[in-house]
């Protein structure tokens, strides 16, 4: 396992277009609980786009790449993953139907034809076996139950030589966001929830036990954005790697 600190990532060409969970004047906002947090599809995208060029370019996607994307959310990572694809293609996964539903509206609205979404578990899901060749997930692995075995499962998806991006956040401490829209005790970082990968040396042990090389984890560091002109500091890992060929 490698770590690398990483400066500010470049710009996007895209922005948010979810509704904010917060507006200007309200100072510390409505508090929500972690569930709230987890579940709220607008603050995922609006928090997150910053980071969206880092796991796209790590991912590296090229033209004809079948890209499967874990916790899709509304889509935003899929359909740009299937615009870089050009010929190839991308699946969203995610649990909520609701959401999916929506990322299928945005996929039609966009024209990203080759975008498409699977209501499913991603740890136990049947995939066809080796047809993806690209595995990518902004935030959407951390809620595993049992991460070696869904991993297990993602690699035998992938095929030989599949690339894994995942864009994962790092300790509470570097996250001051999480205490000021959260309610409760901080989480722990050795179970399900936001935090889950935030330890390197358990990430290299889940992606290894499943069969992957050791992962490289980049740090880095950007502004989320969670209202108008209002910005917190946040940091996450970018963990890369491979399934052997």
């Amino acid at each position: 396992m490698h770590t690398t600190p990483s400066a500010r990532g470049a710009s996007l060409s895209h922005e948010p277009d979810h509704p904010l969970i917060r507006t200007a004047g309200q100072g510390k906002g409505t508090r929500m609980s972690g569930t709230d947090l987890a579940c709220s599809t607008g603050l995922t995208e609006n928090s997150l786009y910053r980071y969206d060029d880092w796991l796209l370019r790590a991912a590296a996607i090229r033209d004809g790449d079948h890209v499967l994307d874990i916790g899709c959310g509304t889509g935003g990572t899929t359909r740009a993953a299937a615009w870089l694809a050009g010929s190839g293609a991308a699946v969203g996964v995610d649990l909520s139907e609701q959401t999916l539903a929506e990322a299928t509206r945005r996929a039609e609205e966009t024209g990203a034809v080759t975008a498409t979404f699977v209501p499913a578990d991603a740890q136990v899901h049947a995939f066809e076996t080796e047809t993806f060749d690209v595995l990518l997930s902004r935030t959407g692995c951390t809620d595993f139950t049992d991460p070696i075995a869904a991993f297990t499962n993602l690699a035998r998806a992938l095929r030989p030589g599949g690339r894994v991006a995942l864009l994962v956040w790092q300790a509470p401490s570097r996250n001051p966001w999480y205490a000021e829209l959260t309610t409760g005790a901080t989480p722990s970082l050795d179970v399900p929830g936001a935090f889950a990968f935030a330890d390197p040396a358990r990430v290299a042990h889940i992606l290894t036990s499943a069969g992957f090389h050791t992962p490289e984890c980049e740090s880095l560091q950007e502004l989320i954005q969670v209202g108008p002109g209002v910005d917190y500091r946040s940091a996450a890992w970018l963990v890369t790697t491979r399934k052997p060929a």
